[in-house]
């Protein structure tokens, strides 16, 4: 017997609907918390004391977003509801040299501690601090879950879908082979049952089984988090491991790509049990694209999986023989 599959239609389904969400998203400037950053610190000066008033500016570099906020008496500043990704940090106040920070780097569900330490002197002198310090996070929402774009994008998938690797985390299980319904695939995270997971996008509910195969490819996940246990508040709603997913966005810059994997039953051997060899074809193909409607202002991104698949299965059936005739 021979099953044919073409989710073609159904995929650009999804492509033309991914297309108009993230348009959306895109427009706006302040995200779901459970799928954004924080950044907050005290900024010094050479002796140590604290300076209020100071006017810290912060650059989304891939995409132009600047938020602004002066340090409060206790020369603190905090900066909620960033999107992921490099930022520059600039610190300017009458008497001290104007400080500018490059090289951070901001992941989902990080609270990043920026300090700050200005010299005294003239604003139009400028101070240059270029290195990757590493970042302090004070939160409870935990990063240790992390899966960051670098390895969605370069570790080897089966079927391309971006859950698999939810089992590099500790206490991640796959229960894939104790379940019937292969429309989806059931992770348990510390123990719990998989049907208590709560996967986001962008801080907004997937209601499904699975985030994974159903809903955006290897191409259009930038990095997501998994909180197995010990969760703030922020988070709920099921008991089970917490899967904040940030969606790859457009920038500054056009990007895209193109692919296509073949399978096929040239190379294969013929099953045992089969007289000739069943045919076997397997497409997965698609693409992406992302860039400026507007720079700085207005980004889209669109992408689209296609699969098709040609299978011939064998059955096995135990029949009682004619030896009563």
């Amino acid at each position: 017997m021979v099953r044919g599959t073409d989710n073609s239609l159904r995929a650009f389904g999804k492509f033309a609907t991914t297309i108009v969400a993230l348009t959306a998203l895109a427009t706006s400037l302040v995200f779901a918390q459970a799928a954004t950053a924080t950044m907050s610190g005290v900024v010094h000066d050479g002796t140590g004391g604290v300076i209020p008033g100071v006017t810290v500016t912060i650059k989304h570099t891939e995409t132009g977003l600047t938020r602004t906020v002066q340090t409060a008496e206790d020369g603190g500043y905090r900066m909620p509801s960033l999107p992921v990704g490099a930022y520059e940090v600039t610190a300017e106040a009458a008497g001290f040299k104007r400080q500018v920070r490059s090289g951070v780097n901001l992941v989902v569900a990080q609270e990043a501690v920026v300090n700050l330490t200005l010299e005294v002197g003239g604003v139009t002198e400028q101070v240059i601090v270029s290195e990757d310090a590493p970042l302090v996070n004070t939160t409870l929402a935990e990063t240790s879950g992390l899966i960051n774009e670098g390895q969605i994008k370069n570790l080897p998938l089966n079927g391309r879908s971006f859950d698999q690797l939810l089992t590099m985390n500790v206490g991640v299980s796959n229960n894939s082979s104790k379940t019937l319904n292969n429309a989806w695939t059931p992770f348990s995270v510390s123990g719990k049952r998989p049907e208590t997971n709560r996967f986001t996008i962008n801080g907004i509910d997937y209601v499904g089984g699975n985030a994974g195969g159903q809903l955006l490819g290897v191409d259009a996940v930038r990095e997501y988090n998994v909180l197995s246990h010990s969760y703030g508040a922020e988070y709920g709603k099921r008991a089970g491991g917490q899967i904040s997913i940030v969606p790859t966005s457009g920038t500054n810059e056009w990007h895209g790509s193109a692919f296509e994997f073949l399978r096929n039953s040239a190379l294969d051997t013929r099953n045992f049990f089969d007289d000739v060899k069943g045919p076997f074809k397997r497409n997965q193909f698609g693409g992406t694209l992302g860039g400026p409607i507007k720079k700085d202002k207005l980004f889209l991104f669109g992408n689209y999986e296609g699969f098709q698949q040609r299978l011939a299965l064998s059955q096995i059936a135990i029949v009682p023989d004619n030896c009563g005739d």
